[in-house]
């Protein structure tokens, strides 16, 4: 996180509560408070970043359908995991919203 600067935003779920607190561009949905219900304003504001969220988590679930990108790496290339990535990336934006039908 460290090498994320400031003013990229950084959007997480619940399960990266406290690190908000350590640095200034991280986004988190409202959690619910113990024994009480959210705002109105607060469950939209959920949905809203919920939707967001969802086109990130397809577009890694994309990624992951290249399973040289999810799999241990054994090669020694140097700089060929970010290649590959880039390459995984590169096709998921080409072909990945035709074949699973989002986007």
């Amino acid at each position: 996180m460290e090498q994320i600067p400031d003013e990229v935003s950084v959007e997480g779920d619940l399960g990266f509560q406290g690190l908000q607190n350590e640095f200034v561009n991280i986004h988190l949905p409202h959690k619910k408070p113990r024994g009480k219900e959210l705002s109105q304003q607060q469950k939209q504001e959920n949905r809203e970043f919920s939707r967001q969220r969802v086109v990130c988590e397809h577009a890694h679930a994309g990624i992951k359908r290249y399973q040289a990108v999810s799999a241990i790496y054994r090669n020694r290339v140097p700089d060929f995991d970010d290649r590959l990535m880039l390459t995984a990336a590169g096709m998921e934006l080409l072909f990945g919203s035709s074949l699973t039908g989002i986007g």
